[in-house]
């Protein structure tokens, strides 16, 4: 039942109905249906086969199967630890630079699983791609046409980024496809801002199976403002993309001004593309109809990793500096922390490589938390980061009294925080969006499997760092994900975490 369980969030979180599995698989619904209910023994050739399908490590077998990690806890962390580029900009400007007829150079890129799969796509439709040296620098040289019909359509399914085709695809062809992953079918939530966003520039979208026919008429362009239903990041991504080539003016109101977003705009006025309005909600875009032009660009540091490595900090009671902080997109949970007791010291303010993006050194130090009077909850930049609040959680949890955490965007995330619970924590469900925490936790080691989710993955990472004893987290893919060298690092300020694999 338990591995069941394991396919069906794995699946879930790929975005495939169990329909579209089966098709993956050339097997039925029901059966699909039988395995996640636990009624179907399986082969481990299946269970190879289904982790190849899901793109997960999940349910991977044999001696390439997955890795896991082997935690000694109750250590403290010190030294100091520089944050990654941001893994959301990174992806975003592999779109971007199939707007570019010249050559390409993103600096310091994440070198992580989403990268590699946009990677594969990139270079199946003709993209030049070549990782420079160990600083992960990348250059990328796309030919004057693409050869869509060679697109690799096992790595398109395996990253939603796929979505952010459409925007610089649709100005240089009138007809595509793009394969998608199961579960975005036209109108869902997922989706349908997109259209919305791109519908003003001739672009119409009909699902077939498994893939999206674009069609668009060339020259056309908004008469008016695109006003965003959702302050999507990807959304806005799409629709700066779409606007880049555009001969003409395009205002976007109810724009994400968040850290992908404003890193995309920083990146489209190196190619020449004319942006007004930054880091607000309303965006004015003057195209550029063709851009052939060498660039570079170091995309920031990633806000979501300096909270994690915060969070590491806080949780195991070290004092630790975390340098290359984007401070912009950390001063809403920095005040929330103060408020707690969270005792740091930020260094002066500094340029990022990208000579826009503000940063700072933070200094952690041992500090007694208490829960916070109002509940967490996650809000559009320059709120607190949705990817962030689960973080909130381990850090809660660490906290004397009782805290409220609502994740009010993602269905169903919040569910998996109660696995810190076979750590020592009191969490409870409320509903699939609001947990409460009481604490302070008494951490104390356990064999988890990691939950599907990439930032509840690291929260559980990040508690076991704090637990006495030893720890085991199961099939960690996810986290590779998102995550270069995680445990690597955190062994380099302390942290005891070996990486194994069943034999």
């Amino acid at each position: 039942m338990r591995i069941g369980s394991l396919i069906r969030d794995a699946r879930q979180h790929s975005g495939l109905t169990q329909a579209q599995l089966a098709t993956e698989l050339k097997t039925s619904q029901s059966a699909i249906n039988r395995i996640e209910k636990g009624q179907q023994n399986l082969t481990l050739d299946m269970l190879a086969r289904i982790g190849a399908a899901l793109d997960s490590e999940l349910v991977s077998v044999g001696t390439s199967g997955p890795s896991h990690l082997r935690v000694a806890g109750g250590t403290t962390l010190s030294g100091a630890i520089d944050v990654k580029s941001s893994k959301n900009a990174g992806v975003a400007l592999l779109c971007a630079a199939l707007l570019n007829e010249g050559r390409t150079v993103l600096r310091k890129v994440a070198r992580i699983e989403e990268v590699n799969r946009l990677l594969e796509v990139l270079e199946s439709i003709g993209v030049k791609t070549r990782w420079m040296n160990d600083e992960n620098d990348l250059e990328l040289v796309a030919p004057e046409r693409l050869d869509l019909a060679a697109m690799d359509e096992h790595a398109a399914r395996r990253t939603r980024s796929i979505i952010m085709f459409l925007g610089p695809l649709m100005q240089r062809y009138d007809d595509f496809e793009l394969p998608y992953a199961g579960g975005c079918d036209l109108g869902t939530r997922t989706v349908e801002p997109h259209m919305t966003a791109l519908r003003p520039f001739g672009l119409k979208v009909v699902a077939t199976e498994g893939s999206y026919h674009a069609s668009t008429a060339q020259g056309v362009g908004p008469e008016r403002p695109i006003v965003l239903t959702e302050r999507g990041d990807t959304v806005t991504e799409n629709a700066l993309l779409a606007a880049a080539r555009y001969d003409g003016v395009t205002v976007i109101r109810n724009a994400s001004p968040n850290y992908m977003v404003q890193d995309l705009c920083f990146f489209l006025t190196k190619l020449g593309v004319q942006i007004e309005g930054i880091g607000t909600t309303t965006l004015r875009v003057t195209g550029k109809p063709r851009i052939n032009v060498d660039v570079d660009y170091a995309p920031s540091e990633d806000p979501i990793e300096a909270m994690s490595l915060i969070a590491a900090a806080i949780v195991t009671k070290s004092s630790i500096t975390v340098r290359r902080v984007p401070i912009e997109f950390m001063e809403i949970e920095l005040a929330l922390l103060e408020e707690m007791g969270f005792q740091y010291d930020r260094s002066p303010e500094y340029a990022a490589e990208n000579e826009r993006t503000r940063l700072v050194d933070i200094t952690t130090y041992p500090s007694t938390l208490k829960a916070p009077i109002d509940k967490i909850h996650p809000m559009p930049f320059p709120g607190l980061n949705i990817d962030n609040l689960p973080f909130f959680a381990v850090i809660a949890a660490t906290a004397e009294g009782q805290t409220l955490l609502h994740d009010w965007v993602y269905e169903n995330r919040a569910i998996y925080l109660t696995e810190l619970n076979k750590l020592g924590a009191q969490v409870k469900l409320l509903d699939p969006h609001r947990v409460l925490i009481e604490g302070p936790t008494h951490w104390s080691g356990a064999e988890l499997v990691c939950p599907p989710a990439l930032r509840p993955a690291v929260v559980i990472l990040i508690a076991m760092l704090a637990a006495k004893g030893t720890s085991v987290l199961r099939s960690v893919y996810v986290i590779n994900r998102g995550y270069e060298d995680l445990a690597e690092r955190l062994n380099a300020l302390g942290a005891s975490i070996e990486t194994f694999r069943d034999i």
